[in-house]
């Protein structure tokens, strides 16, 4: 019934007994009440507050018609691109419309602006003047700081500015906007909350003799040097930990952007709360005659197990996002949810995925984790996994073997995504046999990302040969269990740091291993990300070494054709990138 929903029209809102919703949160995303969806994660987590929520979803931007039509409201509005940074969601690597949008009614297209955040930020405060704009979510969360734009090819200011908005929240948010919309009911400012970024005339408006804080490059100095930018992104970099970050202030002209520290990290009873809240688990009702939302049904059962990654890849924003502490679920919260599932009427039997943004790191602790933080010098992976990292793979097994016990589930597969490094030890080797066993669906997800080890040291990735050791093992384990299944290869194009030369020996890696991936991804320089640093410098912000950037689109689709050289349509690539090589093909 609709009136479970969140109320997204006027009626829903006089249905329940409203004169005004305290909070009403816009949205480039159709509104799917599911815990993958950012939008129905904050609206449930106010409502379980005692605030009343409203949602806008993907409203036409090109007048204030729709922002107005759920009137004005008591506390604030809040303000998201939805699940993807909106240039993202509507352009390919290679700048090109998208022909899909995944979080749309029927994946149409055209239903969210480019830089939704802003463009929704600002219509909202022609409709509404001084009321208060919160603005969250990846978009907002990766562009906090002045950063690079690939698709403007230049250094913008922070999202803040541009948006107009009063607070910007970074990271998943659920304690931020509770401590918002209780400072704002009250009365008071939104100084000084952890995981917000603010804009100020004055440093001493918000920055006392305990203040520990770092003023970083300005946004004037990051646009035209680029060794200034990469400074700033280090000291960005340094100071995401939630017990060990400082307050970092970059200067705009003359105001200045503070961002607090971010929030500390949540218990295993908060994150179970948040994920228990009474989700419909559906799109709201009026996208039933609209050809449903692509995104929802790859999620639709599947189940969250935990948030953050210590894996810190340079092409992603997990780590300024989420953060690289891990924080799981507790196995009875998991449970519950699988229950759940298993009672809807068009489940089959299937649990689609158990995971995050590494299936296999669900459980993993560091001592350290709890009270002192990640350390600063030193990476949880890479080049090996710490020795202080413990892995939660047996408890994994043992969640799995309960949800395959409730009495409807047939199966439980990993969809997400594995670190294939972490299943070489011996530790390991029980969880690796038990998912080839029983819990992929005939073939595994893999990112070697790529083949030339150099390109792989800067993308943060482990070593081919270690690659290679994982995947002689998952064909020997296979043999053994008498089962034919296939590895799913993830590899990107053009990264920072890979030439055509680059390309071409992958290109003869993968036909000597006979891979011919499908999926592969053309780099983009995501604003925030190490690999973005690179792309836009043509250096390493860590090392200061110069780096081979591909920055013609010419050359993007010639290493894209050297991988894929089997399509008729890239043999004119192909021949152009061996003339350039001056080599045969293999």
């Amino acid at each position: 019934m609709a009136k479970n929903f969140l109320p997204v029209s006027s009626k829903e809102i006089k249905e329940r007994g409203w004169d005004a919703p305290d909070i009403i949160l816009i949205t480039g995303d159709a509104y799917v009440d599911h815990h993958s969806y950012g939008i129905a994660v904050i609206g449930r987590v106010l409502e379980n507050h005692g605030y009343k929520v409203a949602v806008i979803a993907q409203p036409d931007w090109r007048d204030i018609k729709d922002f107005k039509k759920l009137g004005k409201p008591k506390l604030f509005f809040g303000v998201t691109s939805g699940n993807m940074d909106s240039m993202v969601a509507n352009y390919t690597a290679n700048k090109k419309p998208r022909r899909k949008d995944d979080y749309s009614p029927d994946g149409q297209t055209g239903l969210r602006p480019d830089r939704a955040t802003i463009v929704y930020a600002n219509r909202v405060r022609e409709a509404f003047g001084d009321v208060v704009i919160v603005i969250g979510g990846i978009e907002a969360s990766l562009r906090r700081f002045a950063h690079y734009d690939y698709w403007d090819n230049t250094v913008r200011r922070s999202i803040i500015f541009d948006a107009r908005a009063d607070i910007l929240v970074y990271g998943m948010g659920e304690k931020q906007v509770i401590e918002i919309a209780d400072r704002i009911k009250k009365g008071r400012d939104i100084k000084n909350i952890r995981g917000t970024v603010i804009i100020v005339r004055n440093i001493e408006e918000c920055i006392n003799d305990n203040t520990e804080f770092i003023e970083i490059p300005s946004y004037e100095e990051v646009k035209n040097d680029r060794e200034k930018f990469n400074e700033a992104f280090r000291l960005i970099y340094k100071n995401q930990d939630p017990f060990k970050g400082k307050t970092l202030i970059q200067k705009h002209g003359n105001r200045y952007l503070i961002q607090y520290p971010p929030p500390l990290p949540l218990s295993k009873q908060e994150i179970d709360k948040i994920y228990e809240l009474p989700y419909m688990r559906n799109p709201h009702l009026s996208y039933d005659d609209l050809g449903g939302i692509p995104g929802f049904e790859t999620v639709k059962f599947s189940i969250i197990s935990h948030r953050g990654c210590c894996g810190e890849c340079s092409f992603c924003g997990l780590y300024m996002h989420q953060g690289r502490i891990i924080q799981s679920r507790s196995r009875e919260s998991i449970i519950k949810e699988a229950k759940i599932i298993s009672e809807r009427k068009d489940f089959r039997g299937t649990i689609t995925d158990i995971g995050g943004p590494t299936a296999n790191l669900y459980g993993a602790k560091c001592q350290k984790w709890d009270n002192n933080g990640a350390c600063i010098n030193k990476k949880c992976l890479i080049p090996e996994k710490c020795k202080n990292l413990k892995l939660g793979l047996n408890e994994s097994l043992v969640l799995y073997k309960d949800i395959l016990n409730l009495p409807k589930v047939k199966h439980v597969f990993i969809e997400s995504g594995i670190r294939y490094d972490l299943l070489l030890s011996e530790d390991a080797e029980k969880y690796f046999i038990e998912i080839c066993k029983n819990h992929i669906s005939g073939q595994m997800k893999v990112a070697p990302e790529h083949s030339v080890n150099h390109v792989l040291r800067l993308m943060n990735k482990p070593a081919i040969e270690c690659y290679e050791k994982f995947a002689e093992k998952y064909k020997e384990i296979n043999r053994r269990l008498k089962k034919d299944q296939y590895l799913v290869h993830y590899f990107i194009t053009a990264h920072p740091g890979s030439t055509l030369e680059d390309a071409y020996m992958m290109s003869k890696y993968l036909k000597r291993k006979n891979i011919y991936p499908e999926q592969i991804q053309d780099f983009i320089p995501l604003p925030m990300t190490a690999s973005g640093c690179m792309y836009y410098t043509e250096k390493d912000p860590f090392t200061g070494e110069n780096v081979y950037v591909v920055k013609t689109f010419r050359e993007r689709k010639m290493h894209r054709a050297l991988i894929q050289y089997k399509n008729k349509k890239n043999q004119k690539l192909v021949e152009e990138a061996k003339k350039i090589l001056k080599k045969k093909f293999f």
